[in-house]
Parts: structure tokens; sequence; C-alpha cells
């Protein structure tokens, strides 16, 4: 089993960000700057065309660590960020950019993509949280959640059903196509997220995938505005969630 190899590490704002590796995939780990107490882990999914260190992963890192105490995890899905790219991903990032320039809808190339790349995605994510729990500060005890929307939520849905390690999950933002079955599966709480007038994303597909958790405690909040304008305390209310179901409180500044 690869191990964490730390890279780099910053601090800032009582949060320490340390780069690792495990193996060749990249990642980041955000912890408290305070102590190396063992605390609950979050992994971080990130979306399409982004990587793990894009402003919404950071700033939903912080919140999560200052807020709750908690070390937040993620790493760049395949053909993202310090990923190469195959001819695959090229092809298809391509066939997505001429579609949307051209106004037709984009989820018959995005949900087959994504669910190639959740393929590959999944088993480095098990990797990984299989070497953080071997961090003294980790532990393989503690409580885990994994929170991600978009293409965190394609990668993250498959993740989560096979996980058990996983028992408490923030998906959104996504079509239902490629992940209904696999969400019937998923019975830990969820919170989930959707934009009602969101461009890409029928309104009826993204219900579809709430509907299909047999989760007994999940939640839906659906925001007015398009898909890129999910209201940022959307993240305050992920805080509020993984600090009921990881344990700990959330923390107000003073």
């Amino acid at each position: 089993m690869n191990s964490v190899h730390f890279t780099a590490e910053t601090s800032s704002n009582g949060v320490v960000e340390r780069d690792f590796t495990v193996g060749e995939i990249p990642g980041v780990l955000w912890s408290p700057a305070s102590g190396s107490d063992r605390a609950p882990l979050v992994l971080l999914g990130h979306g399409g065309g982004t990587h793990k260190k894009w402003p919404a992963m950071t700033g939903r890192a912080h919140l999560l660590v200052t807020g709750c105490g908690f070390h937040v995890a993620c790493i760049d899905a395949p053909g993202h960020g310090d990923r190469p790219r195959t001819a695959h991903d090229e092809q298809e990032i391509a066939v997505m950019r001429r579609a949307m320039e051209a106004g037709e809808p984009v989820g018959p190339i995005v949900v087959p993509y994504n669910a190639h790349l959740a393929e590959r995605a999944v088993p480095e994510w098990q990797a990984t949280l299989d070497a953080l729990q071997e961090l003294p500060e980790i532990g393989a005890e503690g409580p885990v959640g994994y929170y991600g929307l978009n293409m965190g939520t394609a990668i993250g849905v498959p993740l989560t059903a096979i996980e058990p390690r996983i028992t408490a999950a923030v998906f959104g933002i996504f079509w239902h196509e490629s992940l209904a079955e696999t969400a019937k599966q998923i019975t830990i709480p969820i919170e989930f997220t959707l934009q009602w007038d969101d461009e890409h994303i029928p309104r009826p597909s993204a219900l579809a995938l709430f509907d299909a958790f047999a989760s007994t405690e999940k939640t839906l909040h659906a925001n007015a505005g398009r898909h890129k304008e999910l209201p940022r305390f959307e993240a305050d209310s992920a805080v509020r969630f993984f600090a009921r179901h990881l344990g700990g409180s959330v923390m107000t500044p003073a």
C-alpha cells in the first residue's frame, strides 16, 4: 500500500495546508494548526475543469477546518490539475466545448465522460483514504465524510456506494442518468443541492437523482439561479451538516 508523502507545507489563518502524493496521485490536506489531535476527515471532490486547490475547494476546506476542527483532503481527478490528460480526455473536452459554443445540450457528453472518470477516480480515492488513515492525526477509527458537487458528485456517488467508511455526504448539481441506480444503494445521511434555473441540468433530472437516494435522512436545498450561481451560504450549511453527522461543533468567529 502506498503511504502519504508530503511535499510542501504552508499555514495561514489557523489552517495548515500540506501538499502530498499517494503513489502518483497528487492531493492536498488541510488540518487545524492548533495540534495533531485526532479529528474526522472530509473528502472533497472538485468540479469538472478545476483542480484540488480551486478557490471553491480551498474555501470549503477552510470552513470545515476552522468551523469544525476537521481534516479535509482533495485529490486531482484524472486529467485535471497536475494530472496529465489522455487522448480520450482531450477528445471529450473538445466535443464538450463545441457543444457549449453551439448552445447544444452538454449532458449527453458530460454524463458518460464523468462516468468514465469515476471508474478511474474511485479506486484512487480509496487508496488515498487508506493512506490518510495511516496518519496519526486521522487514524482508521474516525468518521469520514464526502463533499462534492458537479463532477464531484459523479465521482462521489459511486465511491460512497462502495465505501463503508463514508458515513455522511453532500452532493448535488448533476444529472440522474448515470447515477440513479447507484444512488439507490446509499443509505447514509445526505444533503443535496440543485440550481432551480440550471441551464445545463434539467430540473426533473436533478430531482430524480435526489429522489433515488435510499437514505432515510436526506435534505434537498433548491436555490434560484443558474448552473454556476450556487449561493456561498450552501458551504456554511455543509459545515453544519458534517458537524452534526461526523461529530464536533460549529465554531462562530469572535
